[in-house]
């Protein structure tokens, strides 16, 4: 059976650059506070989730500044009670997808989480926590200046 991937697009007053920052060294303002930007392809980061438990590790496996921004997953210890323990490294080596396309006075972001599928057990989790901060906290950065980033 040939599962979608997660895909979601939101349109923003904010420039393809300030987007494309966004999703480099930005974000902490929209999403979790890294442990470092990912600037150059080959840099890693360590996205984790106040207390502490739950991370994600992603490489930026490719870019091409403003349009176009992939996070490839290359560590994941996803804690979630009552779930099985195969759900904690379900994310490895799927891929977070930015294209970026300039639109008027802003930018289209179109956002798939290659290998987020329907068959995997955190996907209806993952799905909301995308949705929130994706449609939601990233949208409202970029149009206001002010996320909702997860704090802890």
């Amino acid at each position: 059976m040939n599962m979608k991937s997660y895909q979601k697009s939101i349109d923003v007053s904010a420039h393809p650059a300030a987007v494309f920052e966004a999703v480099t060294r930005g974000v902490e303002h929209w999403w979790t506070r890294p442990d470092q930007p990912l600037i150059r392809i080959g840099d890693r980061a360590k996205f984790t989730f106040p207390p502490g438990v739950s991370y994600w590790t992603f490489e930026l496996t490719g870019m091409d500044h403003p349009s176009r921004v992939e996070w490839t997953c290359v560590d994941a210890l996803h804690i979630h009670e009552g779930q099985p323990k195969e759900i904690e490294t379900e994310w490895l080596d799927t891929k977070v997808v930015w294209d970026i396309t300039a639109q008027g006075d802003g930018a289209l972001i179109r956002l798939e989480h290659a290998g987020l599928t329907p068959d995997l057990l955190c996907y209806d989790v993952c799905e909301a926590g995308w949705d929130m901060f994706f449609l939601g906290s990233l949208k409202q950065y970029l149009d206001t200046g002010q996320g909702a980033p997860h704090k802890g």
